[in-house]
């Protein structure tokens, strides 16, 4: 006979504790469980917490800076020296090949836009920023939309849904219900307004790497997927677009993405920590 192999595994020579039991249950029950080392101990995330203040800190000095014909070298380069000033490291600088400190994604960039002397921001644009610091080994990741001067009241309205769905998406986690209940969440609110999911990227889990385990998706079902366990740090990332959901990614850079039809797109991103009760938010 053929047994499923577990994702579960208990500490060696350490009796059960009440996280173990509840776990195994559900698996035994045949649901998708994380691995334990999914689980942060107190002293991780407590160190994530503090990346991630000094994350929030980051985009805390865009929001205090940016302005139209600003280039976007010029927010990179305040990531860069705000991550030095903290003893940080910012997290995209040279990951797998990416060029910079901070993603910016303008107007129909979904993400992973790089930063140029060239690309100037100018009144009407609506931008995301997306900075990942690590600090002591601990990562944390967010992003904010930022609306240049006066923008028209379609993205507007956009930059609000993308908010209200990352926002949804925050209060459906709860511990010991599912991945699923995220995705449900998010999907629905955007179909609602009009608006479409990107579905190729998604959210992660976070900690001593930059992503971890589990893919979040912001399309999904209630009930489904993987079990939130106490203790697991994710990301909430939903993208939103004006169009279609599909998207391309740049052929010569090979990494900025954009809306198939050139249309729109939005996107806010928190770091969370599921607990006993809810969730705490650990970068914003």
């Amino acid at each position: 006979m053929k047994f499923k192999k577990r994702r579960w595994h208990c500490l060696p020579g350490q009796p059960l504790t009440e996280l173990d039991k509840q776990v195994m249950y559900w698996e035994n029950k045949g649901k998708e469980v994380p691995t334990r080392d999914l689980i942060k101990t107190p002293e991780q995330i407590e160190g994530i917490r503090i990346a991630g203040k000094v994350n929030t800190g980051c985009l805390d000095a865009v929001a205090a800076a940016i302005r139209p014909g600003m280039s976007t070298q010029e927010i990179d380069d305040i990531c860069m020296q705000y991550c030095k000033d903290n003893n940080a490291v910012p997290a995209c600088l040279n990951y797998e090949g990416y060029p910079k400190s901070v993603c910016i994604s303008v107007n129909d960039v979904v993400c992973h836009g790089i930063p140029s002397p060239d690309t100037i921001l100018k009144e009407g644009d609506i931008v995301n920023i997306d900075i990942t610091t690590i600090l002591h080994g601990y990562f944390a990741d967010a992003s904010r939309m930022f609306m240049i001067g006066e923008v028209s009241p379609q993205a507007e309205r956009l930059v609000k849904v993308a908010k209200e769905c990352m926002e949804l998406g925050i209060a459906a986690v709860k511990p010991w219900h599912y991945l699923g209940d995220i995705g449900a969440a998010c999907g629905s609110h955007a179909r609602k307004n009009g608006y479409s999911v990107v579905t190729a990227l998604g959210g992660h889990g976070v900690g001593k790497k930059f992503h971890l385990e589990p893919f979040v998706p912001h399309v999904g079902e209630v009930n489904t997927g993987m079990l939130l366990v106490p203790g697991m740090t994710l990301t909430v990332e939903p993208m939103i677009n004006e169009g279609t959901y599909k998207v391309t990614t740049d052929a010569v850079d090979g990494w900025t993405v954009r809306t198939r039809d050139h249309k729109l797109s939005a996107q806010w991103e928190k770091t969370i920590l599921i607990t006993e009760t809810g969730t705490e938010v650990l970068s914003s």
